[in-house]
């Protein structure tokens, strides 16, 4: 189990519910660019939708729809699952910065946390996946050193590109010897 609490050193973090479903849509207003590629626009439904979507065979024990609070106020979310698709990877269905504050390193920031808490607990790599023709998540992933590995169809978007970052091992290899 992930300890959603260190997925951040700057932010305070904690899983999100349907008692946040208000401040999620807010959120996910303020980023209308992101629905163009990937519709329908947000609505209350559909966040309540997402807080308990799901891909094959993972359970809802797996799943971290997380909300990034700076000063009280969610800043970012994201919807990671664990495990997925194969054990010690780790798969960002879902993230997204208040629209006030991107273009101030603020996402790179949480990524770069969140992936130095993974490395530091063995896990192999983190995986997702954005709309093809979207410059903005294939600019930021990129940015962040996520490589594409393979092109695919989706139901949500005519093609999809899955990316990740491996981690290397930071294992001592003269304690092995």
């Amino acid at each position: 189990m992930l300890k959603v609490s260190e997925f951040s050193k700057k932010f305070k973090t904690r899983k999100l519910s349907i008692g946040d479903i208000d401040e999620i849509y807010n959120l996910c207003l303020t980023n209308p660019l992101y629905y163009e590629y990937c519709p329908p626009a947000p609505s209350k439904e559909s966040v309540l939708e997402d807080l308990s979507a799901l891909p094959p065979n993972v359970t809802l024990e797996d799943k971290y729809f997380v909300g990034f609070f700076d000063k009280g106020r969610m800043v970012a979310l994201m919807d990671l699952i664990d495990g997925y698709p194969e054990d010690k990877i780790a798969f960002i269905g879902f993230f997204m910065t208040d629209a006030s504050v991107q273009n101030k390193g603020l996402g790179s920031e949480i990524i770069s946390e969140l992936a130095d808490y993974l490395r530091s607990i063995n896990y192999l790599a983190i995986r997702l996946a954005w709309a093809k023709g979207n410059p903005q998540p294939e600019h930021f992933w990129l940015k962040n050193g996520f490589s594409p590995i393979k092109e695919t169809s989706s139901t949500t978007a005519a093609h999809v590109i899955i990316a990740e970052i491996k981690f290397t091992c930071s294992c001592n290899l003269d304690k092995l010897l």
